[in-house]
């Protein structure tokens, strides 16, 4: 049995009128594959991971590529794709949130956010990892994940 972001997956090489782990997944949830659930992670795909995008600029880069979506659209597919595991979401103190493409490559990173105009960067931390692993220890938690967000200013607004 393969499995892809927890879903349950025909084994290779059988037939499937389903293309690819996000039909899957929302077929097993009992949902369509939109034209717009499928710009929306087709943007992600197209601009990699290690780039975090509001609600808003994804909306904003839709409607420059002439896709009609609205902006509630938006924000129901973004958290949809974060369910189905394609899409990490990233809350910032500020009470926005920035979505990145999921990855198997990165899984504990950290970001640097700047608190004036969001840009967000990213990166790892051995140390943190450790801090995080001797923390769950300690009160017998089991680690999952390990992410930290450092609220900063970039070197932009630093000169602003």
């Amino acid at each position: 049995m393969r499995r892809f972001n927890g879903l349950v997956l025909p084994p290779s090489g059988s037939f499937s009128r389903f293309q690819g782990p996000l039909e899957l997944g929302l077929h097993q949830g009992g949902r369509r594959l939109t034209p717009q659930r499928r710009k929306v992670l087709d943007l992600f795909q197209r601009i990699g991971s290690g780039r975090h995008l509001s609600a808003e600029d994804v909306h904003h880069q839709l409607v420059e590529a002439k896709t009609k979506v609205s902006l509630a659209t938006i924000y129901r597919t973004l958290r949809l794709l974060v369910q189905l595991g394609f899409l990490h979401e990233l809350e910032l103190s500020e009470g926005g949130h920035r979505f990145e493409l999921s990855s198997d490559e990165h899984p504990d990173h950290h970001h640097l956010v700047c608190v004036r105009c969001g840009r967000t960067e990213e990166f790892e931390s051995e140390q943190v990892l450790q801090a995080g692993k001797n923390a769950a220890d300690k009160i017998g938690f089991q680690l999952i994940e390990s992410t930290l967000n450092v609220r900063a200013i970039c070197p932009n607004c630093k000169t602003i």
